[in-house]
């Protein structure tokens, strides 16, 4: 099943290299999260993306320990749960990731979301940035984050992150937020980049993918590449996980990424991170 197909990588604006393209494990239960990534390893990615919220870190770890691929050869990102901002219980959460997970470092550590109506981000941020120079994390970043979540930590913090997480897919392009991303130096990584599926049946898709002879979720994955999106795909089943890593052997035309990124509604799949408050018990 191993494939020899070279994923792009993008530099973070801290020297740090992370692959383009990765498996997200996002919805995954944990008894199906190890073989499931272990069969994404054996395809040929080396980008996995939990959280501390998805109650999988464990499974992933134990899938990096057991592919017998050398650590420095796979990115993870995990990200901080929403009941630990609190500058000290984020500390707390970020080694208790670390000592789940198992893996010797994290490559990538996230805000998951700002939760305005919860906590201060910006204090967050600033024990983000303790992690990051205590030196067991290799890049910090955040998810959900819009303009001005991102302007008060410019404006009151140190590091500007390294990443921004945000929900993006042709129904959501997010081209205002990309572009702010791209002016400070901040990667942008695409969740629910198929919209949960609502795309896979738009004509546009559809008459692209026919005519290239690829799946309108291989287009889909082909565009977020293309536009300069860090994406990263989830499935347990083993065809789609191969189907989702092959997107590298053709190209979408000038007109192609035209007209999918026209299918833009603004339309989340997701909540509104403004008014997102959620803390699991």
């Amino acid at each position: 099943m191993a494939t020899t197909t070279a994923v792009p990588t993008i530099t973070l604006n801290n020297g740090v290299e992370i692959p383009q393209l990765g498996f997200g494990v996002f919805q995954i239960e944990p008894e199906n999260t190890r073989q499931a990534t272990l069969t994404a390893l054996e395809v040929g990615y080396r980008h996995i993306d939990t959280a501390e919220m998805y109650g999988n870190e464990k499974e992933v770890g134990q899938a990096v320990r057991e592919s017998g691929i050398d650590r420095d050869e796979i990115f993870v990102t995990s990200k901080l749960n929403n009941g630990y901002h609190d500058p000290e219980d984020a500390m707390r959460a970020f080694q208790q990731s670390l000592d789940v997970l198992d893996i010797g470092h994290i490559d990538l550590f996230l805000v998951h979301w700002p939760l305005p109506g919860v906590g201060d981000f910006a204090e967050t941020w600033k024990a983000m940035e303790r992690m990051y120079e205590g030196g067991r994390v290799r890049a910090i970043g955040v998810s959900n984050f819009k303009q001005h979540h991102l302007n008060r930590l410019f404006a009151e913090t140190t590091i500007v992150p390294a990443v921004n997480q945000i929900e993006i897919h042709p129904y959501l392009t997010q081209d205002d937020l990309r572009e702010f991303d791209r002016e400070h130096g901040i990667a942008t990584e695409a969740w629910s980049p198929i919209a949960q599926g609502k795309v896979l049946k738009d004509p546009v898709l559809v008459r692209i993918a026919e005519r290239l002879g690829v799946s309108t979720a291989q287009v889909t994955l082909r565009w977020h590449i293309q536009r300069g999106d860090i994406v990263f795909p989830k499935s347990v089943t083993p065809e789609r996980v191969q189907e989702n890593f092959e997107i590298f052997d053709f190209e979408l035309t000038d007109a192609d990424m035209a007209d999918i990124t026209a299918l833009n509604k603004d339309e989340r799949t997701g909540p509104d991170p403004d008014t997102f408050n959620y803390i699991p018990r």
